[in-house]
């Protein structure tokens, strides 16, 4: 991070009171910091307002999700433990700015923005919780353990549901191509978002929401993975009623030919 780029903190702007240790000063000054995170803009609408979530929102969120859902998990996880990876897992956007899912633009340099935000952010607090922190956002980021891999899905499942309670919300405004969108699922999470996912995306394309490339049949990564054995339900079988008309929407099964 150019130290150019970099804005200066909040607390210094605003000081903090005097007579504060040192320790709680610097946990203060974290706590103010990452209140940049309701600035945070995503991709992702609303389902209750016509605006687009901030950082901040969608991860008290995926927090709630986690409570919600973790019974659905592969394998047993401490719930506690994946509340704090939700909640830490986008801190560092507040330095390092949203990248969204499909913009593969975007994605160019991402890690490295990343990396240089962990870097600043996390040293702000006193070393044993800027090491906890970090620690938690590196686990988030590697998705080796059962925690880690479930949060992520949820990651991706949480602006799925958002747009298509918003009747296709941001694919319809930047034209997000199915493709894209189930290539991002599979690749980040397969054994937990790919098949729950595409079943969404699948639909999505069906109601208009989402494009395909060139206006073709495309073969999505998830039809490829199926055609591996790698998906446990083929897309052909993908099926639901839309939500908004009651029709059925059937589009998967000529998107998977060749």
């Amino acid at each position: 991070m150019n130290s150019a780029d970099t804005p200066a903190l909040l607390a210094d702007v605003s000081p903090l009171p005097t007579g504060l240790d040192r320790r709680l000063r610097e946990q203060l000054t974290f706590i103010v910091e990452i209140d940049r995170l309701k600035t945070v803009l995503r991709a992702s609408p609303l389902a209750a307002a016509d605006r687009r979530e901030n950082d901040a929102e969608h991860s008290w969120h995926l927090a709630m999700m986690v409570l919600l859902l973790a019974e659905y998990a592969d394998r047993p996880i401490d719930v506690g433990h994946t509340v704090a990876l939700v909640l830490v897992h986008d801190l560092v956007e507040v330095y390092a700015g949203d990248t969204p899912l499909y913009d593969a633009a975007a994605r160019v340099g991402q890690a490295a923005r990343e990396q240089a935000a962990a870097d600043r952010l996390f040293a702000l607090l006193p070393a044993d919780q800027g090491t906890r922190l970090r620690a938690l956002w590196e686990e988030f980021e590697a998705r080796m353990t059962p925690e880690a891999m479930f949060a992520k899905a949820l990651d991706r499942l949480q602006p799925v549901l958002l747009n298509w309670m918003s009747d296709g919300g941001t694919w319809r405004t930047y034209g997000a191509p199915a493709v894209d969108l189930l290539t991002a699922l599979w690749l980040h999470n397969p054994q937990h978002t790919a098949p729950r996912g595409a079943l969404w995306v699948h639909n999505a394309t069906g109601s208009g929401w989402a494009t395909h490339a060139g206006g073709r049949r495309s073969t999505h990564g998830c039809c490829a993975a199926r055609r591996g054995g790698q998906l446990p339900i083929s897309c052909s079988r993908w099926s639901s009623r839309s939500p908004r008309t009651g029709s059925r929407i059937r589009p998967a099964a000529s998107w998977c030919r060749r």
